[in-house]
């Protein structure tokens, strides 16, 4: 009986990876062995960065509306809060293009915001305070071994 290689199979494999690699620098480009590896690894931060990207755009977007927030006087924590109190579901993407292709339609929005909040001490100000605590009086720490002074020592 003949002896069965699969080279066939082998040689369209390493071909395909070879293919894939083309580009790479050295032997990336050039050996089996090489390019199999950046082949897989190049694949798995592809796939990693697919998901970063998504991250990485929401906190340009933030940025955007924090910098066109911040010129209307109004902070972004403050104005997303302001923009669920009134129901309006724009999201990050939409607000950002929004701050920048259309400032005046930016500007009505924070008026919006505002308006419906009712007074702009409810948005623009800080929290509210904590109602003030007593003060209580110092506990002395319990060390365990009490100092007598002199003259309260009992003879």
């Amino acid at each position: 009986m003949t002896r069965v290689t699969n080279g066939v199979a082998t040689r369209k494999r390493r071909k395909r990876i070879l293919k894939q690699t083309r580009g790479y620098f050295g032997n990336k480009s050039r050996l089996f062995r090489y390019a199999n590896d950046a082949y897989w690894r190049a694949g798995a931060y592809a796939f990693r960065d697919r998901r970063k990207k998504k991250g990485e755009f929401r906190r340009l977007w933030i940025v955007r509306i924090n910098a066109a927030c911040r010129t209307a006087g109004i902070s972004y924590s403050r104005f997303i809060n302001g923009l669920k109190k009134c129901n309006i579901e724009l999201d990050r993407k939409q607000l950002s293009e929004l701050a920048i292709r259309n400032e005046e339609g930016f500007k009505a929005l924070i008026e919006q915001v505002l308006q419906a909040c009712k007074t702009t001490s409810e948005v623009g100000a800080s929290a509210p305070s904590k109602p003030a605590m007593k003060k209580s009086a110092k506990k002395t720490p319990k060390t365990g071994t009490e100092k007598v002074e002199a003259g309260d020592a009992a003879d």
